[in-house]
């Protein structure tokens, strides 16, 4: 199928308005497929040919001012056109498919009811699945939408629904883009409020209705506070019609920024425990989508290059918030713990790419520069932005930008013209440094000289100017802060303690850098990190030692030896969980011999249970622990066993089924539960999540029958849906024994690829990153890649670029085993080193849009 490339789009726009937009869809034709009806109005400026996109699974008629057309032409979701210079009306009758990996209009069968649900998701070219259109970004029109629903169900979309004889109306739009609409249906549960004369709605499957309601008003407290906040700060209100929260299942991202209809993955229901950094998280969410109603939805980027004025101003503008306007004041923590890790991961990657303008020459490529540049990056890069002009003309900048553009399309120069003109500085160098060039670079400090030390990339130099901080520490106490803008490769730190034993280059987290810490910090770490004072230096250290040991510098025993020290004494819920989570899943799992792995799970084991036993019951702490014992312990009489049957379970887990299918898991891992066990426990979870954990539980069971039933189902079982495919993925590389999956090495990458003939692209990135195999990281696996594969594309954006070393051996990784395609190789003891760029990088599993 054809992508639209810029050089179509831009020809389209040129001869094309869309001037309104009616869509009739028929819900009610079964779980395979629906009805939809769409008239086009369009303006033409001349005499053309183009086209409308459209993709059926039956096109019965297509109409152009009444005069019936050949449906015989349409092909490849394009349906060609004549038109004159005028008015004209484009009315489409068609059969569509609903999808079950997330994209177009999505449905699927809640097992704890029986009940369907379904969602429309139609970023990025997935609208012509649902309804015939011009589909890119700057032809923006208002929709008016009718859906006819099976009874019992409700409506929820972009305008306000309102059933009239078994018909559901929405009321019209402002212009949206198409892959803005978006219509979910099913005998949802709702929450209703009101805030500031906007209708507020939470959403949720009829068998969440507790969760939904448990957590709704924490929800709408956040909620509230945001749009206050941005209110405040933009000078325009929230622009579209009521604000519906929708979470609904299977939804490939963490969020969808549909105005009036945000989608959000139902995970975010928890079921179980939360911790905090789970709310916080969910927080975020929440006041990122907002963000886009303005961000995105107001005003639209004109073309997927400039994709960042969406993504890296709501995640910029989300942590903003939190810290603002609600009770999360460590939102900056949590971001450098947990999402700027994911966009070092990207930088690293051979894909990386500038924070704006990446080459996009058609809709799909755009889809690699979703990921941790375009969010993270882009974010810090904000934060740079206001050091350099001030916040007072950064936030003028803003108005100008939105106002100028509102309800339109903007890009790169109008944003920048917007910003000069409220700070009065040219930006021309400033944003070629930052936004138009691509790399990272390392900052060091240099004791003897008492000098911060800059080094761009070299296949990518730039002369970034750093506003930052180093701080120097001592048994715990801050010994000394220097707050500097670095605008050379040398810059003197006056007043830096330089005979502290522990120095931090970026300590405030305030700029986009590898931060190296010198030969004697390191030495240090592990009697001085426990001591540190200030959460956002320790998640800094934290995140610096991972892209350290990403690119071969630092030993992954350090970051085990570090862990035992360290953990036990951190008092910030989201460092505790990404660094808790980073060392099991990662270092443990990829980057340590596999003779090492075993020793160095009874060794995270037995922290679990060190912090299990000084935490408060019942606190995040305590759950964390828990969580850490499940996923590591041996212990299977004392805990495994015991935890599966509800018992001797920490306060507050006594009935957390998410913890219990952890557990089974393990035990499944160890032969200790066989396929009858699962469907028993099953049995007692008849729910999404509990057919989930099934799932994952009888791919891990380690015999070679069942193996071969899981690597079957994974890639040959049209039916699994998107989320069922990853959970087969997740329990599958586990065994003790590596050879019942060694030969499933090399299948890999014949199997998997050809899944893109029955996925789509985000789905099919996710269950190849989840399903790689990680545990094999040997340059006979990295020689079975297939760079041309769509699966190999979609995932090697997680991983790390080359990289050598010529430091001490002592800083340098053990072998490491390989998780994605093209590795980044060093040296250490004489050995080949063998950095993946997936796993190395940690972030795969970070959900891209939203």
């Amino acid at each position: 199928m054809p992508s639209l490339t810029l050089a179509e789009a831009r020809a389209r726009a040129d001869l094309l308005q869309v001037t309104d937009m009616e869509v009739d869809l028929d819900l009610d034709q079964g779980a395979e497929h629906f009805g939809s009806v769409t008239r086009l109005h369009l303006r033409a400026s001349g005499d053309g040919q183009t086209f409308v996109d459209v993709d059926p699974v039956s096109l019965h008629a297509i109409r152009l001012d009444g005069v019936e057309l050949d449906v015989a032409l349409q092909a490849e979701r394009r349906y060609p056109l004549t038109l004159t210079a005028g008015d004209h009306v484009v009315e489409v009758e068609a059969t569509m498919a609903f999808s079950h990996d997330g994209e177009g209009l999505h449905r699927a069968t809640d097992p704890a009811d029986g009940q369907d649900y379904v969602y429309g998701h139609l970023f990025l070219d997935a609208a012509p699945t649902v309804f015939a259109c011009v589909d890119q970004p700057d032809l923006k029109a208002p929709y008016t939408m009718t859906v006819r629903a099976p009874q019992g169900w409700s409506v929820i979309g972009n305008g306000r629904a309102t059933l009239v004889e078994g018909v559901w109306h929405l009321r019209r739009t402002q212009p949206l883009a198409t892959y803005f609409v978006s219509v979910c249906a099913g005998p949802y549960a709702s929450v209703t409020a009101e805030h500031d004369g906007i209708r507020l709605g939470l959403h949720g499957r009829a068998s969440l209705r507790a969760e939904l309601e448990r957590h709704a008003p924490q929800m709408l407290e956040v909620t509230r506070a945001s749009f206050d906040y941005f209110h405040s700060i933009f000078g325009i209100r929230y622009p579209f019609d009521d604000y519906d929260q929708v979470f609904a299942p299977e939804f490939n991202a963490g969020a969808m920024e549909n105005p009036g209809c945000v989608v959000f993955r139902d995970s975010y229901l928890f079921r179980g425990a939360a911790s905090r950094s789970e709310v916080l998280t969910r927080s975020n969410t929440i006041s990122h989508e907002m963000a886009h109603m303005w961000f995105g939805d107001l005003v639209t980027m004109r073309w997927w290059d400039d994709l960042w004025l969406n993504e890296s101003f709501a995640e910029y503008m989300a942590h903003r918030c939190l810290v603002a306007a609600t009770d999360f004041e460590d939102a900056w923590v949590d971001s450098t713990a947990t999402r700027k890790a994911w966009g070092y991961a990207a930088e690293r990657s051979p894909s990386t790419h500038p924070v704006a303008g990446s080459p996009a020459p058609d809709a799909r490529s755009a889809l690699a520069n979703f990921d941790g540049i375009s969010y993270a990056k882009g974010a810090a890069v904000i934060r740079q932005l206001i050091a350099y002009i001030g916040d007072d003309a950064f936030l003028a900048g803003i108005r100008d930008y939105l106002g100028a553009h509102a309800f339109g399309n903007g890009e790169l120069a109008d944003f920048l013209a917007a910003m000069e003109r409220a700070s009065g500085r040219s930006l021309a160098d400033w944003a070629q440094a930052w936004l138009s060039t691509a790399g990272v670079d390392a900052l060091a400090v240099d004791r003897a000289t008492a000098q911060l030390v800059r080094t761009p990339p070299a296949e990518q130099p730039a002369q970034r100017p750093h506003a930052l901080d180093v701080a120097t520490w001592s048994g715990g106490s801050l010994t000394s802060r220097v707050e500097l803008t670095a605008t050379d490769d040398a810059t003197p730190l006056p007043g830096l303690d330089t005979t502290a034993p522990l120095v931090v280059p970026n300590a405030a987290d305030l700029t986009w850098a590898t931060g190296l810490l010198d030969e004697r910090s390191l030495a240090a770490l592990t009697s001085e990190l426990p001591a540190v004072t200030d959460a956002q230096t320790r998640a800094v250290v934290w995140v610096g030692l991972r892209d350290q040991l990403a690119l071969g510098l630092v030993d992954p025993r350090l970051l085990v030896d570090l862990a035992e020290v360290a953990l036990p004494h951190e008092s910030d819920d989201s460092v505790l969980a990404s660094v808790g989570m980073h060392l099991t899943g990662t270092v443990v799992r990829s980057y340590l011999q596999p003779a090492e792995e075993a020793p160095a799970r009874a060794r995270m084991a037995a922290l679990g249970e060190r912090i299990l036993a000084d935490a408060e019951p019942g606190s995040s702490r305590a759950l964390h622990a828990a969580r850490l014992v499940a996923r590591t312990t041996d212990d299977v009489e004392g805990r495994l066993r015991p935890w599966a049957d509800g018992e001797g379970l920490p306060q507050g887990l006594e009935d957390d089924a998410d913890l219990r299918w952890v557990v089974l898991g393990q035990l499944a891992r160890r032969g200790l539960l066989d396929a009858d066990g699962v469907a028993a426990a099953q049995e007692q979870d008849r729910t999404m999540a509990g057919n989930l954990g099934a799932l994952t539980a009888r791919a891990a069971i380690p015999t070679p029958e069942a193996k071969a039933q899981a690597w079957a189902s994974l890639t040959t079982d049209r039916s699994l849906s998107n989320y069922e495919l990853v959970a087969v993925a997740s329990g599958f590389w586990g065994p003790a024994d590596r050879s019942l999956v060694e030969p499933y090495v090399a299948r890999y990458f014949e199997d998997v690829p050809a899944m893109a003939g029955h996925l789509g692209d985000s789905a099919l990135a996710r269950v190849a990153s989840i399903a790689y195999p990680s545990r094999f990281g040997t340059p006979e696996t990295l020689a079975s890649r297939r760079p041309a594969s769509r699966a190999t594309t979609s995932t090697r954006r997680c991983g790390a670029r080359s990289s050598t070393s010529s430091r001490s051996s002592r800083r340098l990784c053990a072998p490491g085993r390989a998780t994605a395609p093209e590795p980044a190789q060093g040296t250490t003891t004489g050995r080949p080193l063998v950095v993946p760029p997936a796993i190395a990088a940690s972030a795969c599993g970070t959900s891209a849009k939203g």
